[in-house]
């Protein structure tokens, strides 16, 4: 059969969708990049805002209109606080919580009704990354979260916390690196901090299992919360296969927001994690989420949040307009923020974090980078293409090459030259 995948929302998606796109080619089913081609489709849903979960809704009646032949199964956050509305309202064959995720192939092939539809095989050495083209996959590693921030919905869809072994995480890497030529695994999570919560162990020994058991020449982090990090988490970053980038998620630069969120890092523990990452590597790159007009957001509030942001400086920021989230606390909360004003807190930040990523750009300028090369191109001349890729601490680089030349999966070094609106041009060394 062709099974078409989709996701929405997170890396952690994006994981899973691989983890079921080399199961289903395992058991003889083809993987089609055509939605309506496909006898099976399989949407990996999002519900993190109301607004994720309109999309969600959308794509569903989208796939129906689209393919109405196909089997629709769907999984994730938004079928899992909505299954009554996803099976009955919206007809989906077959639903698939966050709970039963690591059985949806096998309830897919067993629970649906494919009599009429064929079977296909695969060829042997077939089986490859559902992303192939990109030379980054994402590994899940842990689900849930024990913690219940106020405005968070996922961590009540996604349950109770959940790591893999290190042994399992170490194999997976392996055969993704020798079998699949991946050079670069991004480790995810819902609290990717919390690894190892119920083994016994944590992330700082699961990154040096990795480390030392594989020879993967890059491994990178998802976002990871900003607490509970091992006393000597930062030391790792001295092996420079663990690419120098962190995504840490901040919230609200105003303690007494913080507090209202019942996030469990203050503006000082930030700003003492943020010193000890730049102190062990120059130009490391940390990235961030902010919320915008959180319920009782004073206008001191939103300055002092506003002003700490622009202090600690950040080389991308995910900007994130406040609305209410049925089922979770902040929803409850007295003093919600008027939109316009919300409006124009986003728009003050946006300009503040365009300001800040050019100017941790700039700061990149003149130095010389390993880029792993990406499969995507673009035409730039006659005889000439534009390549693009990452370089260890995630800027994105674009380079000029012949159109006779390929770059795809290689790492060369290129000296930073000038910054443009999607990437920084560079020119390759040696």
């Amino acid at each position: 059969m062709l099974v078409y995948l989709k996701t929405l929302g997170c890396r952690l998606n994006e994981a899973e969708l691989e983890t079921w796109a080399q199961e289903f080619q395992k058991a003889g089913h083809v993987i089609t990049r055509q939605a309506q081609a496909a006898h099976i489709i399989v949407l990996n849903s999002c519900a993190v805002t109301q607004d994720a979960a309109r999309k969600s809704r959308q794509l569903i009646r989208r796939i129906h209109r689209d393919n109405p032949q196909a089997k629709l199964v769907v999984s994730g956050c938004y079928a899992t606080l909505n299954q009554d509305e996803a099976a009955v309202t919206l007809g989906v064959d077959l639903v698939v919580s966050n709970q039963d995720k690591q059985q949806l192939v096998e309830k897919t092939l067993t629970g649906l009704d494919m009599s009429v539809m064929p079977a296909l095989s695969t060829e042997p050495g077939e089986i490859s990354l559902f992303t192939r083209g990109r030379q980054r996959a994402f590994v899940k590693v842990q689900d849930g979260c024990r913690y219940r921030c106020t405005f968070c919905i996922v961590t009540i869809a996604r349950g109770d916390e959940s790591s893999r072994p290190v042994q399992a995480v170490v194999d997976e890497v392996n055969a993704l690196h020798h079998q699949q030529g991946i050079d670069e695994v991004i480790l995810t999570g819902v609290h990717l901090g919390g690894y190892g919560s119920d083994l016994g162990n944590n992330l700082a020994d699961l990154i040096r299992a990795i480390l030392a058991q594989t020879t993967l020449p890059r491994l990178r982090l998802g976002s990871l919360e900003p607490w509970e990090l091992p006393a000597d988490f930062f030391e790792l970053f001295q092996n420079p296969r663990l690419m120098p980038h962190l995504h840490l998620p901040l919230q609200s630069g105003s303690d007494s927001v913080l507090r209202r969120m019942a996030r469990r890092c203050k503006t000082e523990e930030f700003t003492a994690i943020v010193k000890q990452l730049r102190q062990h590597i120059p130009h490391f790159n940390i990235t961030t989420d902010i919320i915008v007009g959180f319920p009782g957001e004073t206008e001191q509030e939103w300055q002092d949040s506003f002003d700490f942001i622009k202090q600690t400086g950040f080389g991308h920021i995910h900007i994130f307009t406040y609305s209410k989230r049925e089922g979770t606390k902040a929803a409850t909360l007295q003093n919600q923020v008027d939109n316009a004003v919300k409006r124009h807190r986003s728009q003050q930040l946006h300009e503040l974090a365009q300001t800040m990523k050019q100017q941790f750009c700039q700061s990149n300028l003149g130095k010389t980078f390993p880029v792993l090369w990406e499969a995507y191109s673009e035409p730039y001349s006659d005889n000439e293409q534009r390549v693009f890729g990452y370089t260890p601490n995630y800027l994105r680089v674009g380079c000029i090459i012949s159109k006779q030349v390929s770059l795809e999966n290689q790492t060369r070094n290129v000296r930073l030259a000038s910054v443009h609106d999607d990437c920084i041009m560079a020119g390759l060394v040696g």
